[in-house]
């Protein structure tokens, strides 16, 4: 019996040893294809339109569009300061109107 099982014990580590050579040599063939098919190199561009303008013309347009805006919101703030300030005088001479003439002229 234990012949038998030795041989079989054997014939399994054959097996084993066989498979494992299998996969190392399909291992290196697959290594082998990928070395050998390289890829084609495509050069890229960047596209550029026909009429772009320049990146500096582009870095002025954007800080005129800047200065601009700081223009315009310093013009709303004065605006907006002004009418406030009058609305505020408004409001207090209405206020005024009311409690100190209003109320005497209906106690006469």
């Amino acid at each position: 019996m234990t012949s038998e099982s030795d041989r079989q014990k054997e014939l399994e580590h054959r097996e084993r040893l066989l498979r494992e050579r299998e996969v190392e040599l399909r291992l290196r063939e697959m290594e082998t294809n990928l070395h050998t098919t390289d890829a084609a190199f495509h050069q890229t561009v960047k596209h550029q339109p026909e009429n772009s303008q320049k990146p500096w013309m582009q870095k002025v347009i954007l800080g005129g569009k800047l200065f601009a805006l700081g223009v315009v919101t310093l013009v709303a703030v004065r605006i907006a300061a002004a009418l406030a300030g009058f609305i505020i005088v408004a409001a207090l001479g209405w206020m005024s109107y009311k409690l100190f003439l209003e109320s005497k002229k209906t106690n006469s």
